[in-house]
């Protein structure tokens, strides 16, 4: 008898889906923030931009001087508009709120 071959998870694209959610306003940014290696996918630095996201992975990134942790809870099938854009993550808080840059230290 045959061997089965596992089934497949979906996935798509990090580019791809930082994009459909609206998290870059372009498919360049959001290529240029997974090659930045700022990026990372369930604690992996992430340096391309074809890296594959599934649901139920978590992604952390620098944006607008926080930093951005989000878990997939669905893969987008298209960029719609950003209330469905939203129920395809949530967003996780990180352990320490502060700024990413320190510029939030009264000095």
């Amino acid at each position: 008898m045959a061997a089965r071959a596992p089934e497949l998870l979906p996935q798509m694209r990090i580019d791809l889906f930082l994009w459909y959610v609206r998290l870059a306003k372009t498919r360049s940014a959001a290529q240029a923030i997974a090659v930045r290696g700022l990026l990372r996918i369930d604690g992996r630095r992430i340096e391309r931009a074809h890296c594959p996201v599934r649901v139920g992975m978590v992604i952390a990134f620098p944006n607008d001087g926080r930093v951005q942790i989000l878990r997939v809870d669905a893969l987008p099938h298209r960029r719609g508009p950003p209330a469905e854009a939203m129920t395809h993550y949530t967003r996780l808080e990180p352990t320490g709120a502060a700024p990413v840059d320190g510029g939030g230290d009264p000095a």
